[in-house]
């Protein structure tokens, strides 16, 4: 019975403590939550509305209705034309489409001799078929291609005005970038984004909450250095530390899957730079509000979950419904896996994606600024 009692007693103890914790009890509830709103809503492996770039070499009649064919399937959604291909395949370097049709000049022609059209067995004329348009398809993606490749076969019904059945080849599909469609690929890079955001965080999460539970506190207070000479002397040894996990993760997935790495390092370093400090900046702010180092951790997880769920790491970004995608755009992982896949596996400039490196100077200007300014070099 008096040990029933105890068990009660440090039990009611418990329940206090946790009741006055208002951060540890606002995780109880609101990780399932979360949990459960992305997994219902935000992740979707079916996807539609993928921006799509239009090469028109025909520039007729028929060639707007095959292109209005195709967006009627609502797989893909056309967001831009360009003059030639040399102008499409830039647009996919830069990611402002994940996959551009090609229409040729003599588009009538092939649609008029195309076995879907004349009703032929498509076993006999696959061969000698001349496909009506040609995908140029972003393959470090395997779901975006995946679905590219769903329009191989499309019908050609609407655009022809007859009933033709859709059996040989409508359009030749090409995936760029990883046309062996190897996961590795597409996920050693999206990995560099996800270690970063969980071990930068943590990181510097902890780092002024641990000085006053360390009590030196007391010391830093007679120095002279001021709030945000104390926050850059926080992040710049841990950018150090970031920079060795970016190498081990590229080199050995380099060296063991073959993921290749076919932009400038000087471009990857600067990417990764910029990304490493957001996340330390992002650490800074949650230490100057957490009470205690187990906040500061709490605080670092929930911003983990929504980085791997939205950030494009696992699922396509444009196979998430708007408000999800909002969310996406405020973490920083978001535009950290686009610079990143477009730097190693595209080749592209982090310049010529100004809307991702603004993003992450921004975030690092603000989150400074929030940091030093809560920041009182005080105790308590």
């Amino acid at each position: 019975m008096k040990s029933l009692l105890r068990i009660h007693a440090v039990f009611t103890k418990e329940l206090r403590q946790l009741r006055r914790d208002r951060m540890t009890f606002g995780m109880v509830v609101m990780i399932p939550l979360i949990q459960l709103m992305l997994f219902g809503y935000a992740i979707n492996t079916n996807i539609r509305h993928i921006p799509v770039g239009l090469v028109d070499q025909s520039r007729t009649a028929l060639s707007r209705a095959v292109a209005q064919t195709v967006s009627a399937t609502q797989v893909v959604t056309f967001i831009a034309q360009y003059d030639d291909v040399h102008q499409a395949e830039k647009a996919l370097d830069n990611l402002e489409v994940r996959a551009v049709l090609v229409l040729p000049p003599d588009l009538g022609a092939r649609l008029l001799r195309h076995p879907a059209a004349l009703g032929k067995n498509p076993a006999a004329d696959a061969r000698t078929a001349r496909p009506v348009g040609q995908w140029l398809a972003d393959g470090s993606d395997p779901v975006i291609a995946a679905a590219i490749r769903s329009l191989r076969s499309m019908p050609l019904s609407e655009a022809l005005r007859q009933p033709v059945p859709s059996s040989a080849p409508t359009f030749e599909t090409v995936l760029l970038y990883n046309p062996e469609q190897r996961t590795a690929v597409n996920t050693v890079p999206g990995l560099v984004a996800i270690i970063l955001t969980m071990t930068m965080i943590m990181f510097t999460a902890a780092a002024i909450v641990r000085e006053s539970e360390r009590g030196n506190m007391e010391m830093l207070i007679t120095t002279p250095v001021r709030p945000l000479e104390l926050m850059l002397g926080k992040i710049i040894p841990y950018m150090f530390i970031g920079g060795v996990q970016v190498t081990i993760i590229l080199g050995l997935g380099h060296l063991i899957f073959k993921v290749p790495i076919v932009g400038s390092l000087a471009q990857l370093a600067g990417g990764t730079l910029l990304f490493i400090t957001a996340c330390l900046t992002l650490g800074l702010v949650f230490s100057t509000i957490a009470k205690n180092q187990l906040q500061a951790m709490q605080m670092a997880f929930f911003i983990m979950l929504p980085s791997v769920l939205l950030s494009g790491f696992m699922f396509p970004y444009e196979g998430m419904p708007k408000p999800a995608q909002h969310i996406a755009e405020i973490l920083p992982a978001t535009h950290f896996v686009r610079l990143i896949r477009g730097v190693v596996l595209r080749d592209a400039h982090i310049l010529n994606m100004p809307y991702d490196v603004g993003f992450l100077v921004m975030f690092i200007l603000v989150g400074l600024t929030v940091a030093s300014l809560r920041f009182k070099k005080r105790l308590g």
